[in-house]
């Protein structure tokens, strides 16, 4: 990916490296970059900090600053950027223009977020999908299920790629190859973790983005997930729990979610079974239950899952492909047509074409693009 020279360094590359020091959580992040560039706050560290950092740090914040100095003066801020570049990883920062959107008023934003695959797509509506490591058959079942429906309908499954119920609503949507999935972890993204899921990560990274506050390196310290599960919420319209012991790190996102105002809906489950005592209480406690994705697309406003009976499973498409068939009408049109009237690439374009095509919403005849009846006779 072509090398950079010091002097030229992106901001990202000051990230990284301000990312990279031990303990430089979110929190410390945002101190030592208060009113500074990137690259001012990594001259600032080199020189031990400042008093009033120390103070904004908090307990050890002088030894940890003198420790952080001792580190940047033989850090190789330009080798450990171009090492991330092959690796395929890229960042971005709070501020500027390509920062997602939904972090924009966020209590606690990320200062810097590292990603593998198409940040672009952090686009749409958005719905996480969240539960238990240990989850029951049942549990397993239905997070696939939901993600898979909900892809197919326009809509990007959020999770953080742990086993258990996390994979399962990731396999869920990669099987749909809907809208794409949207995976947040706690490790530096140059490794997998945890490594039963090598496959789905990748497959992830092909058709969506994985994303992590850990530059390259980071290891998936306790402190990490809870941090990774405010950013899982953030990223959501709505948090589903499909199952979840009466502690856990669901309950976590849970509460995050309910810090943002995001609305969380629980999957109800037997009354016996430990898997699904938190998600229970949940519900006991006035929490909208979820029994199909209709449910979810309701309460998205995607309201045309209301007026179809429930043996139609063919939901009107979400997302681009709802755009595109906005825009298309009930008249015959070109890709380049469409262009002027849906904001993305051509090959975003295409591919959404392709799902209406694949799905009975729309044919083509010689580059042109039509709406037809659909096959279900809706």
């Amino acid at each position: 990916m072509g090398s950079h020279h010091g002097h030229e360094l992106p901001a990202a590359a000051w990230l990284s490296a301000l990312a990279a020091l031990p303990g430089a959580g979110p929190r410390r992040l945002r101190v030592l970059l208060e009113g500074r560039s990137p690259q001012g706050a990594w001259a600032l560290v080199g020189r031990g900090g400042s008093a009033s950092q120390a103070e904004q740090i908090g307990r050890g914040g002088s030894d940890l600053l003198n420790q952080w100095a001792h580190i940047a003066r033989s850090f190789d801020v330009e080798s450990f950027w171009n090492e991330s570049l092959d690796r395929g990883i890229g960042a971005f920062w709070f501020g500027s223009q390509a920062f997602p959107d939904a972090f924009v008023d966020d209590p606690e934003p990320p200062a810097v977020l590292f990603h593998r695959g198409n940040p672009d797509v952090i686009a749409g509506p958005r719905v996480a999908i969240v539960g238990t490591r240990k989850c029951t058959r049942y549990g397993h079942d239905i997070a696939r299920s939901f993600a898979r429906d909900l892809s197919l309908a326009g809509v990007g499954v959020v999770s953080g790629l742990a086993m258990g119920i996390d994979a399962a609503a990731h396999q869920g949507a990669v099987a749909a190859g809907g809208a794409p999935p949207i995976a947040v972890v706690a490790n530096g993204l140059d490794t997998v973790y945890p490594r039963a899921n090598r496959a789905l990560w990748e497959e992830v990274v092909s058709q969506g983005v994985v994303l992590s506050e850990g530059p390259m390196g980071t290891e998936p310290e306790r402190w990490r997930f809870p941090a990774r599960n405010r950013i899982v919420a953030a990223l959501a319209d709505i948090v589903i729990v499909v199952e979840s012991h009466a502690r856990g790190g669901s309950m976590h996102t849970v509460t995050e979610a309910e810090r943002r105002g995001v609305p969380v809906m629980a999957v109800p489950g037997p009354i016996h079974s430990p898997a699904t005592e938190g998600t229970n209480a949940l519900l006991r406690d006035g929490c909208a239950p979820v029994c199909s994705v209709d449910d979810v697309l309701i309460h998205l406003g995607m309201s045309s899952a209301a007026h179809r009976s429930s043996n139609e499973l063919r939901l009107e498409p979400g997302g681009l492909a709802g755009e595109v068939l906005a825009a298309l009408g009930w008249q015959p049109g070109t890709v380049q047509m469409l262009q002027r009237s849906v904001r993305c690439s051509v090959a975003e374009l295409a591919g959404a074409l392709g799902l209406l095509s694949h799905d009975g919403w729309v044919a083509e005849t010689h580059g042109w693009f039509e709406r037809i009846a659909r096959p279900d006779g809706g």
